[in-house]
């Protein structure tokens, strides 16, 4: 059941100076997001990623409190690719901005990599710090036997090998899934959509 703390609240759409506005909703567990951090986000995210994204760009902002800090979940979708930063701080505002310089680092790194599916100008001007790409060395495929599980078969499994993450095939729908250790000590299951 949703409460009014659970539910998304849509950020209203402010033109950035580049006239792109980002899509954004902010969800948040167990705590009030007000909306004067909605507009904070909306502004701070149309002036950093602009130069990234184009209007059809969507953000999500996931707010959580653990042992008096808040974590935030920034997740960038556009042109079929996620771009993903989680960082925990005192105050909302602290942690979306660290979230933000996550993304555009990570954007930096894998400059040559992702140019182009980022918008046409988005390197238009080189970055001050250039950061050096790490080379993708792919070391070791590995095959193995995905019998059907549930995904509570899969973490035992996952946890009996000593791995952080654990792939297989869903017993409800036949589908690969994976589950991984988060870093708040729980777990999650990717499955892909329909």
């Amino acid at each position: 059941m949703l409460t009014a703390r659970d539910c998304p609240v849509q950020a209203a759409e402010i033109p950035a100076k580049g006239g792109i506005v980002l899509n954004i909703t902010v969800n948040a567990k167990k705590m009030q997001v007000s909306q004067a951090f909605t507009d904070y986000a909306q502004k701070r995210l149309d002036a950093k990623l602009d130069k990234f994204f184009g209007d059809e760009a969507d953000a999500k902002i996931m707010l959580t409190e653990q042992r008096g800090q808040i974590v935030l979940e920034l997740t960038v979708r556009y042109n079929q690719m996620l771009y993903r930063a989680e960082q925990t701080a005192a105050d909302k505002n602290d942690a979306l901005d660290a979230a933000v310089d996550k993304i555009i680092r990570q954007i930096r790194r894998n400059k040559t990599r992702i140019e182009k599916r980022l918008k046409d100008s988005a390197f238009k001007q080189e970055f001050e710090d250039t950061v050096e790409e790490a080379d993708i060395n792919v070391i070791r495929y590995k095959k193995f036997d995905m019998r059907p599980m549930t995904a509570e078969e899969a973490i035992l499994q996952m946890n009996l090998l000593g791995h952080n993450f654990f792939m297989f095939k869903n017993a409800a729908d036949g589908k690969v899934n994976v589950v991984y250790q988060r870093a708040d000590e729980g777990y999650a299951v990717l499955q892909p959509e329909e």
